[in-house]
C-alpha cells in the first residue's frame, strides 16, 4: 500500500531590511523566540510555527518584495487574540468572527509590510 505524506505546518520565509530589529519586534510583540538568527537570516519559533526572516537590500535587483502574507490555523482564536490585543497590537474591533468563508480571524502588519493572520475554522 502506497504511503501519503502528511503536512503538518508552514515554514514561511519573510522579507526584512533590518534582521536584527525584527527579531526584536517577534518577540516582543509576537511572543515568538529566536532559534537562530545572524545579520542575514533568523529563524524564530512560537509553540510548533516557526517564521523565517531574510534580508534583501529593497533594491531593484535584490527587492523587500513587501506585501507578503501569511495565515497562522489555530484552534481556540481568542487566547492569542486577547494576547495581541493586551500588548496594543490590534483593536478589539480587529477580530471577525463567523466569516462568510466559515472563520474567525484577525491580522496585522509587521514592520515590513507582510500580513499576519491568524485563522480558526469554524
Amino acid at each position: 500500500m502506497e504511503q501519503k505524506t502528511t503536512f503538518l505546518g508552514i515554514e514561511p520565509v519573510l522579507p526584512s531590511s533590518d534582521i536584527k530589529r525584527d527579531v526584536i519586534w517577534y518577540k516582543k510583540n509576537a511572543g515568538f523566540k529566536i532559534v537562530s538568527a545572524n545579520a542575514m537570516y533568523a529563524v524564530l519559533k512560537r509553540e510548533n510555527l516557526c517564521v523565517h526572516l531574510q534580508w534583501h537590500a529593497d533594491t531593484e535587483d535584490d527587492p523587500l518584495l513587501g506585501g507578503s502574507v501569511i495565515k497562522f490555523f489555530v484552534k481556540n482564536i481568542l487566547p492569542i487574540f486577547n494576547e495581541f490585543v493586551g500588548k496594543g497590537m490590534i483593536a478589539k474591533s480587529e477580530l471577525r468572527m463567523g466569516t462568510p468563508w466559515n472563520t474567525n480571524e484577525f491580522g496585522f502588519y509587521d514592520l515590513n509590510k507582510n500580513a499576519i493572520f491568524f485563522v480558526e475554522d469554524t
